[in-house]
């Protein structure tokens, strides 16, 4: 995982401008459940800083330096956050926590990331031992069933376009994907091309691979690890989970 996000870091941030829809769950989340607020692979803080900004207190954990160097810089421009942020460089399958959470969160294809079961397992007892008793876990994934229905396509696609802030080139994000039904492993290899003022064109290629999961394979999972289920939802305005919705956000506690 930390090759990906160190190639694509000075990209991250722009890329995910308008990846917000979420935010007003974990706002929600936050004050109904309370703090304090653990976030497994927070990058760049999108979503530690949003709950920072409310006055809620969060740690988030990452294992890539260059995503974190960004969260770093942007808290040096909102030094009044620093009380309510704190963040570590870290390999979640590892880590030992030093207090326990009320929320701990695996946002937007967070768990995809964890591609064996063996790895799948220890992520979610390390978050059941870090989880407060009458805690609470979200998990949001991809709703799995949408995307195996479809037919695949050997076509490049262009994801989207976006300036990047800093050298203010154009660049146009396109991918192929290779879905393999029986792994449920999706390969994609992303392409930036950064478009300079004299039209000359800079590629890089970024390999990438995300594991797709099943509600009943999640259930089964988040069981053995010391959680049960307690809502499922086909996106972050808690719609119903059907045929058809787009996410899986899954709602557990602790046994």
């Amino acid at each position: 995982m930390s090759a990906f996000y160190t190639t694509v870091a000075r990209f991250y941030d722009a890329e995910t401008a308008d990846r917000v829809d979420d935010l007003a769950l974990y706002s929600r989340l936050a004050e109904e459940v309370g703090a304090p607020i653990f976030d497994v692979g927070c990058g760049t803080g999108r979503v530690l800083l949003h709950l920072a900004q409310e006055g809620h207190r969060a740690h988030g954990v990452d294992n890539d330096a260059a995503m974190l160097a960004r969260l770093e810089r942007k808290l040096t421009g909102l030094p009044h956050l620093r009380e309510f942020v704190t963040y570590e460089q870290a390999d979640i399958l590892t880590y030992r926590p030093s207090q326990r959470y009320r929320l701990a969160l695996l946002t937007y294809n967070a768990l995809m990331h964890f591609h064996t079961q063996e790895a799948q397992i220890t992520l979610l007892k390390r978050l059941r031992a870090l989880t407060a008793e009458g805690g609470l876990l979200v998990i949001d994934l991809p709703n799995a069933g949408e995307t195996f229905a479809t037919q695949d396509s050997d076509a490049l696609l262009l994801d989207r376009t976006f300036i990047d802030p800093e050298s203010g080139h154009l660049i146009l994000l396109q991918s192929h994907s290779v879905l393999d039904r029986t792994t449920q492993l999706l390969h994609v290899k992303w392409i930036y091309d950064e478009v300079d003022a004299d039209g000359v064109v800079r590629r890089l290629i970024a390999p990438h691979v995300l594991r797709y999961f099943f509600y009943p394979e999640m259930t089964l999972l988040l069981k053995l690890c010391g959680f049960r289920v307690e809502a499922v939802y086909g996106g972050c305005e808690e719609e119903p989970f059907e045929d058809g919705c787009e996410r899986m956000v899954i709602y557990a506690r602790p046994e």
